[in-house]
């Protein structure tokens, strides 16, 4: 399996994303380094929650998608036998 793991771009956003927001809805400045260590708790400990999540909720819907298959069967003809 894939190591879960952000780009140094995705990082970037996510450390950028929490300062926003401690600064627009707590009015407090955090530092980078404040975010990077949010940001690694949530990756750890709440990140998991989620992508489990994600993983049910995509079973579900390709569960109803190989269901709806059927309705490309053939029907299939009853052979008769004339003697």
């Amino acid at each position: 399996m894939k190591d879960n793991k952000l780009t140094k771009e995705q990082q970037t956003a996510c450390i950028e994303a929490i300062k926003h927001y401690f600064l627009t809805e707590k009015d407090e400045l955090i530092t980078d380094l404040s975010a990077t260590l949010l940001l690694d708790f949530i990756w750890e400990m709440i990140g998991p929650h989620i992508y489990n999540q994600a993983i049910k909720d995509t079973h579900f819907l390709m569960s109803q998608k190989i269901e709806d298959l059927f309705v490309l069967e053939k029907p299939i003809k009853a052979l008769t036998s004339k003697r």
